[in-house]
Order: structure tokens, then sequence, then C-alpha cells
């Protein structure tokens, strides 16, 4: 760094950093402490952008310190669409929620007028940014995203850093929901906790037993719980069905450096749990479904007496969590087992009127 860069004012610094991980390194300067959110990241060159901080990183990866990069930041997107000429009763139509997830912005567009200048606001706010979708469901068997892109390059392919975990995802081919951050971050950490003695140890009294939990993810889409756990130090058996959500998988498996540590299989989970039971049964089922319900026999025939059952389940807010504590009760019943509830979750609006809940309980 030069002698020049050491003095310069606080106020007018920024890093310039490869675009790809631009993420990454805003990430990481936020929990420095040094990211300056009223400048703009700006373009720096053809693969590379400058992110405004307050002082010289110590922590993060950067090409150069620069001078004087960043406009003034337009703080919202209402500021941003206000400056487009938008009215108040437009902006109020607008969209006021939506996830940055690497270099891709994905919103529900919902009625909001002109969704192209809608989009081109929100790749103006969000400087690392160079595709925006509009979001309008999920459908089909294997649960495939429905997406049109309005505004930038339309580039679907991406790759999104959640607290260490990287996941790599076309979002036109397969669905990442940014409302399940705090319950993927949740998995990675329980597993964390309790590494070196198994759920299913500890009620019987056993000895711990080396090598982390053993895990059965019966939906396991393209990591979304898997890698966290893995990440932890569990051994996960990882099962999807859908092709593409599966070729994402093994690519994320590989790029958070687990392949030791998870065992992939691209089938039904009903038709991977025999042999897997046969091996040795799970410390910690995960359910990642919402009509996970209909599987939990097989949940059941994989679990090991003291382990932990994650189910999780769209349900009727008045039906929350009655509902799949009865499910999961019924099914325990008729496989002759006992299930002590540990903990019930909402995790985010599903739908208007919908709740997505996870129940967690261990199973004797």
């Amino acid at each position: 760094m030069s002698e020049d860069t050491e003095t310069a004012d606080d106020q007018q610094l920024a890093v310039v950093v490869h675009k790809p991980r631009s993420q990454v390194a805003i990430e990481s300067l936020q929990a420095e402490g040094v990211y300056d959110d009223s400048r703009s990241v700006t373009e720096w060159t053809a693969d590379s952008v400058a992110v405004p901080v307050t002082a010289p990183p110590q922590e993060t990866q950067f090409r150069e310190v620069v001078r004087q990069v960043g406009k003034r930041r337009l703080r919202t997107l209402d500021d941003h669409l206000r400056e487009r000429g938008w009215t108040d009763a437009e902006i109020d139509a607008a969209p006021s929620s939506w996830a940055v997830l690497g270099s891709v912005v994905l919103v529900d567009i919902g009625d909001s007028p002109r969704p192209a200048e809608v989009g081109d606001a929100l790749l103006a706010l969000h400087g690392e940014a160079e595709t925006v979708l509009a979001r309008h469901g999920i459908s089909g068997e294997h649960r495939e995203p429905s997406v049109e892109v309005i505004a930038g390059d339309g580039d679907t392919e991406t790759v999104h850093t959640e607290h260490g975990t990287r996941y790599a995802m076309d979002l036109a081919e397969v669905m990442f929901s940014p409302g399940n951050k705090a319950e993927r971050a949740r998995m990675g950490e329980i597993v964390s906790e309790e590494r070196g003695t198994r759920p299913s140890e500890r009620a019987s009294g056993e000895a711990a037993s080396e090598g982390g939990e053993r895990v059965l993810d019966m939906f396991a889409g393209i990591g979304y719980f898997t890698l966290p756990m893995a990440r932890a130090g569990a051994q996960v058996t990882a099962v999807e069905r859908n092709p593409t959500a599966f070729r994402f998988l093994v690519e994320n498996v590989m790029l958070n450096d687990v392949d030791e540590r998870v065992h992939p299989y691209r089938a039904d989970c009903r038709d991977v749990v025999p042999g897997f039971a046969s091996e040795g049964r799970a410390d910690r089922v995960v359910m990642g479904y919402y009509e996970a319900h209909e599987y939990l026999d097989s949940a059941l025939d994989a679990l090991a007496p003291g382990g932990v059952l994650h189910m999780h389940e769209a349900t009727p807010d008045s039906l929350v969590f009655d509902r799949p504590i009865e499910r999961l009760e019924a099914a325990a019943a008729e496989a002759d087992r006992d299930v002590e509830v540990l903990d019930t979750r909402r995790v985010k609006e599903y739908s208007e009127g919908v709740a997505h809940v996870v129940v967690d309980a261990r199973v004797r």
C-alpha cells in the first residue's frame, strides 16, 4: 500500500475486488466494520468493482485501495424511483423487499408498474449485482421456479455466500428461499454445538462417537441444509431427485470442500432409506419439504432411537403448530415410538394465511 493511500481521506476510499466475489468482500468488510454504506458500489473495470470503505481493511482480500470512488448513495429503492419521476402512489405499489443473491437480485414484483424501471433502480441500488429477476412462483414435481429477467445482463447463474457457506445455483432453474437464511444457519450451529456426542448417544448414555453426527437430509436440493451441517462436521447423506438441483448439490459439495463428509444420491429418498438404515441409522434426519409428513414412515425407519427429526411443513395459520405435531405423533405411534417435541419455529410466511414452520423432535 502506498504512503499516499495510507494518508487518504478515509471518507473517500474504496477497495477494488473481483466482481464475482463482491458479495463475499462486502460481507467481510461489514464484519470488519469498514464498509461505507453511504456510497455506491461502482464498476471499476470489466471484471472488478470498487467497494466504498471508511478505512483500509486489514482482513478482507482486495486488489488495491483507490480514492474518490462512489457517488453518494441514494439509500432506498424509493429514492431511486423518485429520481426517475415516480409518483408517491406508484412508489407505494413498488416492491418492499428483495434479496441480493451473489450477482442476482431476486424480487417479487407484484402489481408494481413499470417492472423494467424497478429492475434498473435495483441495479443502481446494488452496484455489485448484474441481473434482476422477477419471481413469479414455484410449481411442478421438482418445485421449479418461474422467473423473468427484468433488468441487467440476464445471467441467472451465481454464487451466493451465506454465513461462510457458498451456494452455486441457477436461479432460473432451482429454488432458493432467502427467507430460510436463519434456518440454514441454525442447522449448522446445532451440529457444531453438539458434535462429538450424538443425540442418540446422549439419550442412551453411550460413549461419544468420533466423526460427527450421522445425518440424513431427505430433500437436499442444492445443499441448503446439507452444506452448513457438513461444514460443522456432520457426515451427511444427501438425497435429491431433481437432476438440476442434484448437479448443483454435487458442485456445492466440492465448492465448500466437504466432499469427504457428504454422500449425495440422486434418487427418491424412499429408495435410499433401506440401504442407509442397514448401514447405521441416523442421529438426525432433516425433512426440508413442505409435504414432509407424507414421508414420515421412511424418516422414522432411518432415525436411530433418541435421534432428532426436523420436520418442515406449510401450515394454515389456524393449525400452527397443532397439525404438524399431530401428524408426527400419529406416525410415531404407528411405528411404536415416542415423540418429545424440542422446539417449534415459524420460518417465514409461505403464502397469505399459510406459514412455513419447523418442528424439532426427539424420537425414542
